[in-house]
């Protein structure tokens, strides 16, 4: 049974992408949402740029509420770059200096927290985010946690992009077997020749070209396809992830007995199951009793549901279906 409580909470997550903040009611009523770009402290221009992103994503939320900072009970950011202890006391600071301060019920998480809050029961087990970035993080019973963060070598989209280039690079030197990822890189540069393409992205004066992150939808679709060259990158790159993710289990014990593994990020929902099954098998192969599920909800759902727990909420079922029928539409969260 939900503990009715009055007043609204705001959950925040900020990546390099989006920053997204949602405002509830404290039954789990969503009535506010904002969007804003990059909100991570070490990837934009400057700090400051990046409390500005997020300040923006939190004012969209209120306007749509109808709402002031000071209606706000509890707060909770899941945050890309919140990743040493001095990191959560800047933002902290940064956070209060713009009104969110609420004494104990100002949460700051790692950003893979959030994403595990969004998808496991309490927020216990292990997360995997892949999406522009790649995050992982754990979180016991008793409240420890653990993340990644910078011990993590680069594994979201963006590498992925750059193994497919990678592949074609090398198959067009006679290095790699030949792949089918070579015409679908030159439709996406609309290019001629993989020369052309390697010269658009290294020549000393050069228009920015396209995304390189979005080649991983390229990738993961050829290797679907049964690509043999996308298909070996596609499985050494789940089984990386897989390594890190069983190493954040390692760390707080969770290895030793059953527990959730959330999946989540827009590269890990590809139609295709490779990356995930290549993933799920590493962890299995290290902690057998792992209950592997992809995530129902987006990660600021989770940085809500830590903010609701804050003001005295009991999360259940009930909430959870409120709470899922009044997200804003989809387009708030795509990438």
């Amino acid at each position: 049974m939900t503990l009715m409580t009055t007043g609204y909470v705001l959950g925040l997550d900020a990546g390099n992408t989006k920053t997204i903040a949602l405002i509830a009611r404290t039954d789990g009523q969503v009535v506010g949402g904002g969007r804003a770009g990059c909100g991570d402290i070490y990837n934009n221009v400057t700090p400051e740029q990046a409390f500005a992103t997020m300040e923006a994503a939190v004012s969209g939320a209120l306007a749509e509420a109808g709402l002031t900072v000071a209606d706000l009970g509890a707060v909770c950011g899941s945050l890309a770059g919140a990743d040493w202890p001095e990191d959560y006391a800047f933002i902290r600071a940064e956070l209060a200096q713009r009104g969110l301060e609420r004494g104990e019920r100002l949460l700051i998480f790692n950003d893979a927290l959030g994403a595990l809050r969004a998808g496991a029961p309490q927020g216990v087990g292990v997360s995997v985010v892949c999406g522009t970035g790649a995050a992982i993080g754990a979180r016991a019973a008793d409240g420890r946690f653990w993340h990644t963060s910078w011990w993590q070598e680069p594994q979201g989209a963006e590498e992925l992009g750059l193994k497919t280039l990678r592949a074609v690079y090398r198959a067009e030197l006679g290095l790699a077997p030949p792949t089918r990822l070579t015409a679908r890189v030159l439709a996406y540069y609309a290019l001629p020749t993989v020369e052309a393409v390697l010269h658009q992205r290294t020549a000393r004066v050069r228009a920015a070209g396209p995304d390189v992150a979005r080649l991983a939808r390229v990738l993961l679709d050829e290797a679907a396809a049964g690509d043999g060259p996308a298909r070996e990158i596609v499985v050494a790159h789940g089984a990386e992830l897989g390594d890190y993710a069983l190493v954040a289990a390692r760390r707080l014990g969770l290895d030793e007995t059953p527990f959730t593994l959330v999946l989540a990020g827009g590269v890990l929902r590809h139609p295709s199951p490779l990356l995930r099954e290549a993933l799920i098998a590493r962890v299995a192969a290290g902690a057998p009793a792992v209950q592997p599920v992809l995530s129902r909800f987006e990660p600021v759902v989770g940085a809500l549901l830590f903010a609701l727990e804050a003001q005295g909420v009991v999360i259940d079922a009930p909430l959870l279906e409120r709470l899922a029928a009044s997200l804003p539409p989809a387009t708030l969260f795509e990438t």
